[in-house]
């Protein structure tokens, strides 16, 4: 598990390879943000921004509201949690992203680093 807390929020990550649907041309992976508020303030998750790099040098950006079709509000204390996926075509690569989030009460928009994760596909490690 991979974790980091920025302006009081923690993320928290956990990968898996899904050997099922991967082949050689393509590496489907799974990961699990756990997400908690360690705040004062009730917060919401308005948009997330990811970076992808492959050991192929290919890269990708991706971006949108909300996560998994959410945006979810925390208050103090609250967690949220939610599996994803994505896929590369190298044997092995990296993610890391943002969270943006707006504090509901100051109305401030901040930002929360998700912490650089490693994709590796496991029969490539021998």
């Amino acid at each position: 598990m991979i974790s980091k807390i920025t302006n009081g929020v923690s993320i928290q990550v956990v990968v898996n390879y899904n050997s099922i649907s991967s082949n050689s041309f393509k590496h489907f992976f799974h990961y699990t943000i756990t997400i908690e508020n360690h705040s004062t303030d009730e917060i919401k998750l308005i948009r997330r921004q990811w970076f992808i790099t492959d050991s192929l040098n290919l890269k990708y950006k991706v971006e949108g509201i909300g996560v998994i079709g959410e945006q979810p509000e925390l208050s103090t204390g609250e967690v949220f949690t939610y599996t994803s996926g994505t896929e590369i075509k190298g044997e092995f690569g990296e993610m890391f992203g943002n969270y943006q989030f707006l504090n509901t009460k100051t109305g401030a928009f901040f930002n929360v680093e998700i912490p650089k994760f490693k994709l590796e596909v496991p029969y490539a490690l021998n």
